[in-house]
């Protein structure tokens, strides 16, 4: 029977002001996702790499799991799929993890059934993955992952994703410290109500970075890169917060902020020589905390999700 395999980016979602409508791809590291098509009616998770990994094989509960039975649903498909998750991701970690895995599978169920949807027709299924993975169905990260670029989540309801024309050069330095902090606990600190001057200063923010993103001007990116809704109120699950911010800035990086919903941190760039040196200070200012750390610098991805056999 046929069988595809795919791998999915890491994202980082937020993007300081963008909460919960904004994210963009790395170029790695991510999640890889194998798919085999069987001749029953079931679709089973097979297995999980490496060995160890606290993720369930049951795929009602599994986000690669959720993302197929809801898309051959939408098919109108009883299709039999055996699935072998390659879990590169840490759980937990602000990286869109779950995200990850969701985009994987269902850009290589979508390649074994001839794709028969979009990639964009395919971000709600992953929605649904996120749903049952944290509570929120939000888009931040599947999208990102399975289109790739910098994306923008203009509307929930209805849904209306915006794929973004940067011409920015940029280089992220991703560090995740060896902490989990669940999504669940990190929304938990969120308020309901956002002040007006808050909103007028983040909407603000996020409408100067589309801009800054597409002329491109870097100073205006910069200056845009500042979130008032959640990371005052995130950033201290994450030691060292402030001092690898003023460290960032200080070595030249466009803004410094959490990743998702933390605990990994992310910077912006418009080199690889100062994402680098800016990754060395985080790990650096981690290991002050006696926190250990991994560190990925990388372009921003024009590549989502994709077939890699």
């Amino acid at each position: 029977m046929k069988t595809v395999r795919v791998f999915a980016p890491a994202t980082v979602s937020n993007v300081n002001c963008g909460f919960d409508v904004l994210g963009f791809a790395m170029e790695g590291p991510g999640d890889e996702v194998e798919i085999t098509l069987t001749k029953g009616k079931e679709v089973r998770i097979v297995s999980i790499e490496p060995e160890g990994v606290n993720l369930t094989t049951n795929a009602r509960k599994n986000t690669s799991g959720v993302a197929i039975l809801s898309f051959l649903d939408q098919i109108g498909e009883q299709q039999g799929v055996d699935i072998v998750l390659k879990k590169n991701l840490p759980l937990g970690s602000g990286m869109g993890s779950s995200g990850a895995s969701a985009a994987a599978a269902l850009v290589a169920i979508n390649h074994a059934m001839g794709n028969p949807l979009t990639k964009e027709q395919l971000i709600p299924h992953a929605m649904e993955a996120e749903r049952m993975a944290c509570g929120s169905a939000h888009a931040d990260n599947v999208a990102p992952s399975i289109l790739g670029g910098f994306v923008l989540i203009r509307s929930y309801n209805p849904l209306d994703v915006v794929h973004i024309p940067s011409k920015a050069d940029l280089w992220c330095t991703l560090v995740h410290p060896h902490l989990e902090l669940r999504t669940e606990d990190s929304r938990r600190v969120l308020k309901s109500e956002v002040p007006l001057k808050d909103t007028i200063a983040q909407t603000g923010n996020i409408a100067a970075l589309m801009i800054g993103l597409m002329m491109p001007d870097y100073k205006l990116i910069s200056r845009s890169l500042v979130d008032v809704v959640a990371e005052p109120l995130r950033s201290g699950f994450i030691p060292g917060f402030s001092v690898m911010k003023s460290k960032s800035s200080a070595l030249g990086a466009l803004g410094f902020g959490i990743s998702g919903s933390g605990p990994s941190v992310f910077a912006l760039s418009i080199t690889k020589e100062i994402a680098e040196a800016v990754g060395i200070a985080i790990h650096k200012e981690f290991s002050a905390h006696d926190i250990s750390s991994d560190q990925f610098i990388s372009a921003i991805s024009g590549r989502g999700a994709r077939v890699i056999d």
